[in-house]
């Protein structure tokens, strides 16, 4: 029933129902010197017609027609416009989480089909569909794996995202998970694996790193598997940029992936809703957060999909929930199953090489100018990379904000001794001209208008 408000004549009826003189009579109990004796400076009721043109004015000062390098966890990717087309169809927007298979049909294969993708692209035997991010995912994935076996301890890279970390830290800190950061080596970005192999010992339950890592370099996951799995730890791979699976071999050494799906046709939205994922190898399913979708035969031998796996709060008793995350993300996934129908095998290798010409083409380009250099080299990087200038990354980004663009994310904020070192990021939504003119921009050169 929508709301119709209350007339005079219906107030004082309800005021004598409950034996009240006045409205002034239901706040009797707070003190005079706590009451607000004004009206709220609420503005004059408006039309539709203004209320439009003021929402249409606030949009015009959004940043519009800016190229951007910025990266860091959240990349600009194309989507496909059949992705809302399909995803804003009632059946799917206003769907309700599915517990009853018989009315469910089309939303459990979407997540069924979404779980095959991530599975294929990992290289993982099982994939969920049921995180918030990619942050919550590296965090689920190591109580995951302090319950499989049986320890409390994590070692984790600091290549890993550090507000990945920050959450990894908060899920941790009322639990008794103790944390050891490991650093990385100066000259390749990646973590120091003779620091990484002192770090871990028989207490040690999970070993994280992510690959691409936060500095877009790809770690070696097969030496680091050797490491984690020679004192009986499992080893979780945290993947932020899954686009950079289109080439780049999938962590198959690693015990669970939690990865973060956005490039796959989800929008920037200004931080989210984004779309988590936890996969892992077969013998850990029944320690995995979330849901698992799964296909079955009916009565009459036809095909169909039920929850197979639900270990959530909302499914079972409390103290047996793997997981208190209860907001359903499959409108989420569905927009990244869309998106990899859509590209199919080929064109997720196309795309992801696309990102990896345009990315090293705007590597050397900045690198070339005057006061610029490559922080970190002698491995292979996936779409992002540190570059280090003389100047101050607050002047030079001045300089490219009044020629529309959007540099590289100051790491200072989060890694101190990276001076002046900046995280760039080239998708192919980046064109060759804006990485010219932001290579003038960074040098102080003119720009042409």
């Amino acid at each position: 029933m929508r709301y119709l408000p209350k007339s005079d004549e219906e107030r004082r009826q309800m005021l004598a129902e409950i034996g009240a003189a006045s409205i002034d009579d239901l706040f009797s109990s707070i003190p005079a010197e706590y009451r607000l004796e004004r009206d709220l400076n609420v503005p004059r009721q408006q039309a539709e017609s203004e209320i439009v043109e003021y929402f249409r004015a606030a949009g015009q000062k959004n940043a519009t027609d800016y190229s951007s390098f910025l990266g860091a966890g959240v990349y600009r990717h194309y989507r496909p416009v059949i992705i809302d087309a399909l995803v804003q169809r009632g059946e799917f927007l206003t769907s309700y989480t599915p517990y009853q298979a018989e009315i469910a049909q089309g939303t459990l294969q979407a997540i069924f089909e979404f779980q095959t993708m991530i599975a294929e692209l990992t290289g993982m035997d099982v994939a969920n569909a049921s995180m918030y991010d990619g942050s919550t995912g590296a965090a689920e994935a190591v109580m995951m794996a302090v319950r499989v076996t049986g320890r409390s301890k994590s070692v984790v890279a600091r290549t890993v995202h550090p507000e990945y970390r920050e959450v990894i830290a908060t899920y941790a800190k009322h639990q008794g998970l103790p944390a050891t950061l490991v650093g990385y080596d100066p000259e390749t970005g990646r973590v120091d694996l003779k620091s990484l192999e002192s770090a871990v010992s028989v207490e040690t339950a999970a070993v994280l790193v992510q690959s691409p890592n936060f500095f877009g370099m790809i770690e070696d996951i097969p030496a680091i598997a050797g490491i984690a799995h020679a004192k009986g730890a499992l080893l979780i791979v945290s993947i932020a940029e899954s686009v950079s699976l289109g080439i780049v071999h999938p962590p198959v050494e690693a015990d669970i992936v939690a990865m973060e799906a956005q490039s796959f046709g989800v929008a920037l939205s200004y931080g989210g809703p984004f779309c988590g994922v936890i996969a892992a190898k077969e013998q850990f399913v029944r320690q995995m957060p979330g849901r698992l979708a799964g296909q079955t035969v009916d009565g009459e031998g036809n095909r169909g999909f039920v929850l197979t796996l639900a270990t959530r709060e909302q499914h079972i008793r409390r103290e047996k929930a793997t997981s208190n995350i209860c907001t359903n993300q499959a409108l989420v996934a569905l927009m990244a199953t869309i998106f990899l129908a859509v590209y199919g095998k080929e064109g997720m290798r196309e795309l992801a090489g696309h990102n990896l010409a345009k990315a090293d083409y705007a590597a050397k380009t900045l690198a070339a100018q005057p006061g610029a250099k490559l922080r970190f080299s002698g491995a292979p990087r996936f779409h992002e990379f540190v570059l280090q200038t003389d100047e101050a990354p607050a002047t030079w980004s001045r300089r490219l904000l009044e020629s529309k663009i959007v540099g590289g994310v100051d790491l200072s904020r989060w890694y101190p001794e990276l001076h002046n070192c900046t995280l760039w990021c080239a998708t192919e939504m980046v064109t060759q001209a804006q990485i010219e003119t932001a290579a003038k921009v960074l040098a102080a050169q003119p720009v042409e208008a």
